[in-house]
């Protein structure tokens, strides 16, 4: 049995290779010839699934090792009777984390104090935006959610606020699928009319997918005055990104806010898991076994500590996105040519970043208030 799979796909031997023979080829370059003699075919969101690559091949089984499945053409699966399975949630926690990382260092910028007394407007309560609402909640942030799809499944409907009024916001996050027709698209759902409607005090973050912001239209906003702070993870066109919407933004990262270690690995192991449903296999092989021990598994406190300055500086060391926006800096200032390729290599070579649950938090005569924060953050306590 032949797999192909994307390359950066972590644990691939470790997961998959009982199962066949594992081909790795670059998933933004996968052609319909080197899937032509594949039984098994897993990638990641780089690569587009659909009859051009898959037309006169063998695969009956596709996986992708991520949340989303816009790229995945999976009308045309079903009518091959292809079986498909994706990985909802993998890297939710991932992104949350990202997300609380941009939060704590816009409070920092501007001088905020108490980094939660700010409203947070969450566009899409999925996997993502819902882990990331359950999650501000426990911190005490005042919260204000926007999605249809949700609000029309939900006995309270109370819970949810239209667009307009998430986008009023201090901070608006962004966690929708990209999709181009139904009831509620999601193509440049952001654009100029909505920018324009936001103000310095806002921060905008996007981690969900590049063209839900017309960037057309945001990078004639971020030159006019009033306009708001914006962190981007995600862009139009990827990999080719465009440097002059790189340069108005204040925080840029290449596409890694679900790119921690637990993360990925989830994903391979969900795809691993209904892979193995597929062809009536047992599933003996855990995420848990390959994890190995964290570079930083312990940070103490003393009763001297302040919650917001104590909470800010666990999260930073276990990620700060400074250092992903230098790396996508210094890589578009000094590549001229093929940066598409480059941008691609900074995800393929991403540092091993570990989640807030593998470090222990060492807390001596501090405060329950400061116990309950760690807590809602989600990082390991040693009272």
């Amino acid at each position: 049995m032949l797999i192909v799979a994307d390359e950066n796909i972590p644990l691939l031997d470790a997961f998959f290779e009982d199962i066949g023979q594992i081909r790795r080829v670059s998933g933004r370059d996968m052609t319909a010839d080197d899937v032509r003699n594949a039984d098994i075919l897993l990638v990641r969101s780089v690569t587009r699934v659909d009859e051009a690559l898959l037309e006169g091949s063998g695969v009956k089984f596709v996986g992708t090792a991520t949340i989303g499945t816009d790229h995945v053409d999976r009308e045309y699966l079903a009518s091959r009777e292809v079986t498909f399975c994706c990985a909802p949630g993998c890297n939710a926690n991932s992104v949350v984390e990202y997300v609380l990382s941009v939060l704590s260092l816009w409070a920092e910028r501007t001088d905020q104090t108490h980094w939660t007394g700010r409203s947070v407007g969450i566009v899409g309560a999925g996997n993502v935006g819902g882990a990331l609402w359950r999650t501000l909640v426990k911190l005490g942030f005042d919260i204000k959610v926007c999605d249809p799809f949700r609000e029309s499944e939900e006995t309270d409907s109370n819970l949810f606020v239209d667009l307009e009024e998430a986008l009023a916001c201090d901070v608006v996050s962004i966690h929708t699928p990209l999709t181009h027709d139904g009831e509620h698209p999601t193509f440049q759902m952001i654009d100029a009319t909505r920018l324009a409607g936001m103000n310095a005090g806002q921060l905008l973050i996007n981690s969900s997918r590049g063209e839900i912001i017309d960037e057309t239209a945001l990078r004639e906003r971020l030159q006019q005055p009033d306009a708001p702070t914006v962190a981007l993870d995600v862009w139009e066109n990827e990999p080719d990104i465009s440097p002059e919407t790189l340069a108005l933004t204040w925080l840029a990262t290449p596409h890694v806010a679900g790119y921690s270690l637990e993360g990925k690995v989830q994903g391979t192991e969900m795809i691993y898991q209904a892979l193995c449903r597929f062809l009536g296999l047992p599933a003996r092989k855990r995420s848990g076994q390959f994890l190995p021990e964290p570079a930083l598994a312990k940070i103490a406190f003393t009763s001297s500590a302040q919650a917001s300055e104590a909470s800010s500086t666990a999260i930073r060391a276990c990620y700060d996105p400074r250092r992903d926006d230098a790396r996508l800096r210094n890589m578009m200032a000094t590549v001229s040519a093929e940066r598409g390729r480059e941008f691609d290599r900074l995800r393929r070579d991403y540092p091993v970043r570990r989640e807030f649950s593998s470090v222990k938090i060492q807390l001596k005569g501090t405060s329950r208030s400061l116990q309950d924060v760690f807590k809602g953050l989600g990082f390991k306590l040693k009272l």
